[in-house]
């Protein structure tokens, strides 16, 4: 099982690069939970779809592309959640995810429950 939750949150974490890539602030929302918290040093905290949906919004409409992760470690907590932690980088920021909390949904997939993340420099 190990394995197979690692894999679905690859998967689950591409989909987030993807949508964010090509400009998809909705789609980007969309691998999060309905009541996810994602803690954006300096940014701020956002709760639930919509908040988190125009924080990506306005990095994307502030030219923001690129997004790749740097090293990315996932570690598996129990039978439906995991861990990943990784250095970013993309064309106008960098930093660290210091606690992506990936669960498993009633479909199958992965959602954000959790997304903790820093820019620096």
């Amino acid at each position: 099982m190990t394995t197979d939750l690692k894999t679905v949150v690859i998967k689950a974490s591409e989909k987030w690069k993807t949508a964010f890539n090509s400009g998809d602030a909705a789609g980007c929302a969309a691998c999060y939970e309905a009541d996810a918290v994602m803690v954006a040093t300096p940014f701020g905290t956002f709760t639930g779809h919509t908040e988190i949906q125009c924080f990506w919004q306005n990095l994307i409409n502030d030219g923001f592309t690129g997004v790749d992760y740097l090293n990315p470690e996932i570690t598996v907590l129990d039978e439906t959640s995991a861990l990943l932690t990784s250095g970013w980088k993309m064309n106008k920021a960098q930093g660290i995810i210091t606690r992506e909390l990936w669960v498993l949904q009633a479909d199958g997939t992965m959602a954000l429950r959790e997304d903790h993340f820093e820019a620096q420099g």
